[in-house]
């Protein structure tokens, strides 16, 4: 079986969490804190990132979540994610590219610096003003998906696909840290409801990250 290594708040993790539960894929998930990460996992890893999946018997490593789920679409048929013509392809290979790389940019790491670094690593108080530009700057990403939504069935056009479960992956580890207000965002709202409420939805949302308690709202599929 293959072995997840990852930490409840990573999202990139996250992201191949989902994608993986989607397939069908089993694998057990291996808790790795990488700011106090043993020699052995650069071995894996030497950026020393996670997630990096390993399979124990083939002696073999995945590394980089969107190489990952690009490595189980060209291996698993079940719940193709990068579907469709080139052109849809190519449209879910954009959105992916912009959550992870700017909306985690923008908002996740910000807030996982200041709400999860800061508290259990470096002891030492958040920066209001990171996390009130950390939340002006989710506003504006979560206006565009409103945008998408309105606009398509789900973000990348008539069929789920990796890009909504790369979004939500994000979007759920800011959730958790409380740097999402869906105030005037309706259809974000709706769209990130019925995502949370799928069945891979539900490990991620019964997880938690000692000494970050998570919010009331947050496993609620309604709220």
């Amino acid at each position: 079986m293959w072995h997840l290594y990852q930490f409840p708040l990573c999202p990139f993790s996250r992201k191949v969490r989902l994608a993986l539960s989607e397939k069908g894929v089993a694998y057990e998930t291996k808790r790795l804190d990488p700011w106090n990460a043993e020699e052995a996992f650069y071995s894996l890893n030497p950026a020393g990132r996670t997630p990096v999946l390993y399979d124990p018997e083939r002696k073999r490593s995945l590394v980089d979540s969107q190489a990952i789920c690009e490595y189980f679409e060209e291996t698993v048929d079940k719940a193709p994610l990068i579907l469709g013509n080139a052109g849809s392809r190519a449209e879910i290979r954009r959105l992916v590219a912009l959550v992870d790389e700017v909306f985690f940019a923008d908002v996740t790491a910000p807030l996982l610096d200041e709400k999860m670094k800061k508290r259990i690593i470096l002891r030492t108080s958040p920066d209001a003003g990171v996390l009130r530009n950390a939340m002006r700057l989710a506003h504006d990403h979560l206006d565009y998906i409103d945008w998408l939504i309105d606009n398509r069935r789900w973000l990348a056009g008539s069929q789920l696909s990796l890009a909504d479960f790369a979004a939500a992956a994000q979007i759920s580890v800011a959730d958790y840290l409380e740097g999402i207000d869906w105030d005037g965002h309706d259809a974000a709202h709706g769209w990130y409801r019925v995502m949370k409420s799928r069945p891979s939805f539900r490990p991620l949302l019964a997880e938690r990250m000692e000494g970050i308690p998570a919010p009331r709202h947050y496993a609620d599929v309604n709220a």
